[in-house]
């Protein structure tokens, strides 16, 4: 067992730090929303794809195979958030310099002048209240994404297959799924750090408009070979 261990964590490493939705997601989270912000999403994605291993690892698997059509549903259905994810991305409004900008990049005797400026304009407000609303993607949210996201569900499946014995209990599989909570972290902890690192050279609207739209085709680009098999 400890050598099928070995091969589940090397196979774990290579899916976790390798492109696809989750990490895809991660780091235009960690551009627009700094890495801090982005922390339930990241633990989401690492405690769900484990508790969703688990799953198929005591079961799951062997009873949705009853039902082939549920996997046809699972991808399309994941594909088409994905390609909803991709398009809202790709049409979100980059971001403007809110009041907290200004009054942090201006010196402190322009502060109230700066203030003026925005209250004196209601379409900036407007903007600026809409960029407030904006939230990352929550914990509970990447937990239940872990379901309808292709990848994922090739991953668990083939875990379970090549590195679990046939009629394993909870003791055996269990650990598998803290492996990947524990490897997954630092994995993914890079996307969302590097989307972290980009984010002041991506105040410039254009460059983050660019960077939405890659972000987006990459996106898009991760169901191709999910869908197509």
């Amino acid at each position: 067992m400890p050598e099928q261990w070995w091969g589940a964590a090397l196979f774990i490493l290579v899916s976790a730090i390798t492109p696809g939705p989750n990490n895809t997601m991660l780091m235009a989270s960690g551009v627009h929303f700094g890495y801090r912000r982005t922390l339930a999403h990241l633990m989401g994605v690492q405690l769900g794809f484990g508790f969703m291993l688990i799953a198929v690892g005591l079961g799951l698997h062997a009873v949705l195979a009853q039902f082939p059509a549920f996997y046809d549903v699972v991808r399309f259905a994941g594909g088409a958030y994905m390609v909803w994810m991709a398009w809202s991305l790709a049409s979100a409004r980059p971001a403007v310099q809110t009041q907290g900008d200004i009054a942090h990049s201006e010196p402190k005797t322009h502060t109230l002048q700066a203030a003026s400026v925005l209250a004196a304009h209601p379409r900036r407000q407007a903007l600026e209240g809409a960029q407030d609303e904006a939230r990352p993607l929550g914990f509970w949210g990447a937990v239940l994404f872990q379901w309808v996201n292709p990848k994922a569900w090739v991953m668990a499946v083939t875990i379970m297959s090549a590195y679990v014995p046939p009629g394993a209990g909870l003791l055996q599989i269990a650990p598998l799924g803290l492996m990947f909570a524990v490897l997954g972290f630092p994995c993914s902890s890079v996307w969302v750090g590097f989307g972290s690192a980009l984010r002041s050279y991506l105040q410039d609207a254009f460059r983050m408009r660019v960077f939405n739209c890659s972000m987006a085709v990459a996106l898009l680009a991760s169901l191709y070979p999910m869908l197509s098999s």
